[in-house]
């Protein structure tokens, strides 16, 4: 019995430090799209939805930054 309760605690904390760490990069990813927008309300908008895009086309995080500052760029371009 005390091996089972070690187990389900020690899979129940991986969980919980995996789903934080999800969390935090999903969290700093919102960041930069919304420091890249600014102020404006239009373009914060535009924004939270090109990072969507970007979930969606599966764009990695090491690319994202120079991404979202094309989305950004194409805004003003509008």
């Amino acid at each position: 019995m005390d091996y089972f309760i070690i187990f389900v605690t020690t899979v129940a904390g991986l969980y919980f430090h995996w789903w934080l760490y999800m969390r935090i990069k999903r969290w700093m990813d919102r960041d930069l799209a919304l420091s890249l927008a600014g102020k404006d309300e239009e373009k914060r908008t535009f924004m939270l939805e090109q990072l969507a895009h970007a979930r969606l086309q599966k764009i990695k995080r090491r690319d994202l930054p120079q991404w979202l500052e094309a989305a950004a760029a194409g805004y003003l371009a509008r």
